[in-house]
């Protein structure tokens, strides 16, 4: 049986990648698709969410909504500087105006969340590759229907290692503190794949050299062009490498082996200041799943196997 899931994500250029990853994967069965502010805002959000299923061209179309267009408190952040103005950096995809690939939704996606969780009791994970804003809003207004998910697996956090915005700070956790802290806090059973693991999975040149680009197809060209590959001179535009966070979280879903967890305990910085979005370990209080450990070789393995 395949695992029901939702893909609640803010698409730059990884979460695209995390998107083909789960369509292309037997084990899951997407039943929809939110889109949350954060690496750009809203609207580009959405806007992409339809450009890649109008890439993937998924025969069992998912839902699609609208969610959080700013975070529970404070102003915005984006990432334009690594996922491009766009939100897919380099690449170019044509929507298609019929619209075949997916079923609007018309209300906001938290509500979409808690509806499709009530007909699924205990059967959906929800897959956050963004800031955690829509999963914080289903809480605040329906907790019994988010009760009714599996499992929440969310990408965010440094616990144990430097943060990716600020020396503490991780992106997804920076722009919506309080919304990880709400969802942290609320007894849901919540996985963490934090920069701790991801940093371990990347697209070196070798692998695009030699894995992905003789694949000749649609989603290999789109991965050159989204994370910015010149084949000419056989060099990334504008990074070392390319981290795969978002397709791990998607990874650990579709093989939880991959995957080595601790029990922890966490605590979210909310105060404004240096450490604002930081992680801390405490002693006491709800107590979530961290990823620490990965199977770095494994996971690239099934990453770059579903390309094809």
């Amino acid at each position: 049986m395949s695992n029901k899931v939702i893909i609640d994500c803010d698409v730059g250029v990884d979460d695209a990648l995390a998107l083909i990853l789960a369509f292309h994967s037997p084990e899951l069965e997407v039943k929809a698709v939110t889109g949350v502010n954060g690496n750009v805002p809203l609207k580009l959000v959405f806007e992409n969410i339809r450009k890649v299923l109008s890439l993937i061209k998924p025969q069992d179309q998912p839902h699609i909504a609208e969610g959080a267009n700013q975070p529970l408190e404070g102003p915005s952040v984006y990432a334009h500087s690594v996922h491009g103005e766009s939100g897919l950096g380099g690449a170019k995809i044509e929507r298609q105006a019929d619209e075949t690939w997916w079923h609007f939704f018309h209300g906001p996606a938290d509500e979409l969340i808690t509806k499709l969780a009530y007909q699924h009791p205990k059967e959906i994970t929800l897959i956050a590759t963004g800031p955690l804003t829509n999963v914080a809003l289903g809480i605040r207004r329906d907790p019994e229907g988010m009760r009714r998910l599996k499992e929440v697996v969310s990408m965010g956090g440094a616990v144990r290692t430097k943060g990716n915005v600020t020396p503490y700070a991780e992106f997804n956790l920076f722009s919506d503190p309080l919304a990880a802290r709400i969802v942290f806090e609320s007894g849901l059973p919540v996985t963490l794949v934090p920069l701790d693991v991801t940093h371990q999975v990347f697209l070196t040149s070798e692998l695009l050299e030699k894995r992905v680009n003789p694949l000749g197809n649609a989603f290999s060209k789109f991965v050159i062009d989204a994370i910015g590959y010149d084949l000419t001179a056989h060099q990334f535009l504008r990074r070392e490498v390319m981290f795969l966070h978002d397709p791990l979280a998607v990874g650990a879903v579709v093989n939880p082996g991959l995957v080595k967890k601790e029990r922890l305990c966490l605590q979210v910085e909310t105060g404004k200041g240096g450490h604002f979005g930081q992680i801390t370990e405490v002693e006491e209080g709800p107590e979530i799943d961290v990823c620490l450990e990965v199977d770095a070789k494994g996971f690239l393995e099934l990453f770059l196997s579903r390309l094809g």
